[in-house]
């Protein structure tokens, strides 16, 4: 049974066959490895920016279109009471 290193720490060690660098292993393939996690981790901070944008602006949306209904019944049986008058 073969145990896993860090990332970065040579090819077959957790850091496996990323490249020339990484595959070497040592400070440097640490260091890449730690930017290619930095890179993730930012991508997904921009996908849940992004996400959390996308909801905040379905919500508003929705919210004009309840106002919206609600405008058109008011004004629709407005309409039938004044049908009905006649």
């Amino acid at each position: 049974m073969s145990q896993v290193g860090e990332f970065g720490s040579g090819a077959g060690k957790g850091g496996g066959g990323g490249g020339s660098i990484r595959e070497a292993g040592g400070s440097f393939g640490k260091m890449e490895a730690a930017h290619e996690e930095e890179y993730f981790h930012k991508q997904r901070q921009e996908q849940l920016r992004k996400l959390k944008e996308k909801q905040i602006h379905e919500k508003s949306f929705r919210e004009e279109a309840i106002k919206q209904h609600e405008d058109a019944i008011k004004r629709h049986a407005e309409a039938i009471k004044e049908l009905e008058k006649k």
